[in-house]
């Protein structure tokens, strides 16, 4: 009775054994598929997640390859569910293969962003080597402060502090913009910016012309961090505007769990229907 279910179903020209062994491989393949495409999904996200530039390519490296395993093996299924007659099952991977490469190329594409790490890289320079200039500028301030002469110290001491805080809003400013997804509001952000550092320039120029010659050099001091602390500061804003890191985030928690849901449910599908093919052939 086996073999001529097995027969009936694999339209009566494979020998039994032939097609006992044709059904286990599509069980198996089934079941590959499956599994492969949950351990890529998961790389992906540790690849999303991750915080260097060597994780983040370790992961997307490993999504890739377990990803093309999937490509591989749910074509070498098609072969045999054709051999079989399984036209539900062919359907079923006809749904997947649709599903799979829409799925796919937005998977490249959030592996591609997710190995920039650019705002990762924005904020490692916004919180370690900017920081750093924003200091020496602080400390060249309070000395131009402390070295002013005494009918004029007030209007030092304010201008010093105008500049101090025209810095600080930007290293506020900095940080929204770093992980603000919306192109909009950053470039607001970049403006507030831009108008925060026009007065802090403005505030060491008008010291320049108040302080005694002796305490020039730590005008110049101040100048010089503030250049470097702006130019720095251009490198920080074009790694943030990338926004890879906020962008990958966004896809992989958005428009790729969504494809994600749709192919397990076709592999879980398939796979039921493998199953029951063969548990009744082996009844």
């Amino acid at each position: 009775m086996v073999v001529s279910v097995l027969l009936a179903s694999a339209g009566c020209y494979h020998g039994p054994e032939s097609v006992l062994q044709r059904m286990s491989e599509a069980q198996r393949l089934a079941r590959n598929v499956y599994l492969y495409f949950t351990q890529g999904a998961d790389a992906t996200n540790l690849a999303v997640m991750a915080d260097t530039d060597a994780t983040s390519a370790a992961f997307a490296r490993d999504a890739s390859q377990k990803m093309d395993v999937v490509q591989n093996d749910a074509k070498a299924l098609r072969p045999i569910l054709a051999d079989l007659m399984f036209s539900n099952e062919l359907h079923l991977l006809d749904q997947f293969d649709k599903h799979f490469g829409n799925y796919r190329a937005l998977d490249r594409k959030i592996l591609d962003l997710s190995i920039e790490n650019t705002n990762l890289k924005a904020q490692r320079l916004s919180i370690g080597p900017a920081q750093e200039l924003v200091e020496r500028f602080r400390g060249a301030l309070e000395q131009v402060a402390s070295g002013a002469p005494a009918n004029d110290s007030w209007h030092i001491r304010a201008l010093a502090a105008t500049a101090l805080a025209a810095v600080r809003e930007i290293e506020v400013l900095e940080a929204s913009h770093i992980v603000e997804p919306d192109d909009g509001a950053m470039t607001r952000l970049e403006k507030r910016m831009s108008n925060a550092g026009d007065t802090a320039r403005n505030a060491l120029r008008a010291l320049a012309t108040l302080v005694p010659p002796a305490v020039s050099p730590q005008v110049l001091a101040a100048e010089s961090a503030l250049n470097k602390f702006l130019e720095l500061h251009i490198q920080i804003i074009a790694l943030s505007r990338r926004n890879s890191d906020v962008r990958s985030l966004a896809l992989s928690l958005g428009e790729l769990r969504n494809l994600h849901g749709q192919c397990e449910d076709d592999l879980r599908a398939l796979a039921d229907a493998i199953d029951k093919r063969g548990f009744k052939a082996t009844r």
